[in-house]
């Protein structure tokens, strides 16, 4: 797989077929793969006040700084049921990345996908990278346009179970990433720059929200007499949170990401659950949406809705983070701050959104998608 760029945009391409170069193309920005804090991505913050915010959300971010690692590291080596090659895990990144439109990130992931090999020319893998890569374009940008065909259509091309699990947990740490790191930059009135391409797209249809939402597991979910002992500990870890019961057995044929996920889930403590269901309204997932309960208000539709201005504010905040994070400003956050809302308060209602596009994305593709 080949790795294209067009002249006159910041924009990276895709292709499932392409002609072999004897030199390959420099990425943009190469000195974006050698950044140490893999999560922000050098997002500068030169401002006392922000620097000590930082400070202060540290353990959550230490926890996205690991998982980062873990789920991106500098090897990989697959196995026969974790068949992902750290190319793949990086185009879905980028994917990701472009659909979001969040430059920093398309500059890291760029920068350290480049200089991978890609598969090799057969039909097979050029179809197996096609088909991850479009799946992750349309959970990144709609996920509603997922469904049971889609994770057939993973297994036809040879993804295991675990594979897809994984892929699931990259596109949403990757959206995760991307409205952090845009909410960051927009408390610093710094402008996420816009990529050309996506529009977003519109929101979920607001049928069956209002009912108790029904979760299936798409894919087979992993048996207790096969679980390792790090699966276990992950099980362990995670079934204390709400609503996991079910989806952890299927979640922990990946332990590192249940683990990860678990880990950032439980750091933010100051989670806003008004946020989350925003942006679950929107994408369409209502298994997170009801798990978040009394927020009906938002059932027929976000904007404008919200019973005070307070809660509109947080509704329209959150709309904006999720539909188009590549579009996320610091007018987005003045009439919080106007309201009396203090930085630190913003930033975990940030957090509170980018994790809300995380799971939303998750519980639906692998449970609610049938």
């Amino acid at each position: 797989m080949e790795q294209r760029r067009y002249p006159g945009h910041n924009h990276w391409f895709y292709e499932s077929q392409t002609s072999p170069r004897t030199l390959q193309a420099a990425p943009l920005v190469p000195e974006a793969a050698h950044i140490d804090d893999r999560f922000l991505l050098g997002c500068p913050c030169d401002d006392e006040a922000l620097a000590s915010l930082l400070h202060a959300h540290q353990p959550a971010l230490q926890a996205a700084r690991d998982l980062a690692q873990r789920l991106f590291p500098d090897s990989l080596t697959p196995s026969l049921t974790h068949t992902l090659t750290l190319y793949d895990r990086l185009s879905t990144a980028l994917t990701v990345a472009q659909v979001a439109g969040v430059q920093r990130l398309c500059n890291h992931y760029s920068a350290r996908l480049n200089p991978l090999p890609g598969p090799d020319s057969s039909r097979e893998s050029n179809n197996r990278l096609t088909q991850i890569t479009q799946y992750a374009r349309q959970l990144a940008m709609q996920p509603e346009l997922i469904t049971a065909s889609a994770i057939t259509a993973l297994d036809a091309v040879g993804l295991t179970e675990p594979d897809i699990v994984t892929l699931n947990q990259l596109i949403g740490f990757v959206s995760y990433q991307a409205r952090v790191v845009a909410g960051l930059q927009a408390l610093q009135a710094q402008p996420v720059r816009w990529l050309p391409g996506t529009q977003a797209p519109p929101d979920a249809q607001a049928t069956g929200f209002d009912r108790p939402p029904r979760w299936q597991p798409v894919i087979k979910p992993l048996e207790l007499r096969y679980a390792s002992a790090d699966q276990l500990a992950a099980i362990t870890h995670c079934q204390p949170l709400a609503g996991m019961q079910e989806p952890v057995w299927l979640l922990a044929h990946d332990p590192v990401a249940l683990s990860g996920w678990t880990a950032l889930r439980q750091q933010l403590t100051a989670a806003n659950s008004l946020a989350e269901a925003t942006a679950a309204r929107i994408l369409g997932s209502r298994w997170a949406f009801r798990l978040l309960a009394g927020h009906e208000i938002i059932i027929e539709g976000v904007d404008g809705a919200g019973a005070g201005r307070e809660e509109q504010q947080i509704i329209a905040l959150a709309a904006q983070l999720t539909r188009s994070p590549e579009r996320f400003s610091a007018a987005h956050l003045q009439p919080l701050t106007e309201s009396g809302w203090e930085a630190g308060t913003l930033f975990a209602l940030i957090q509170s959104v980018a994790m809300g596009n995380w799971t939303s994305r998750l519980f639906y593709a692998l449970g609610e998608a049938a």
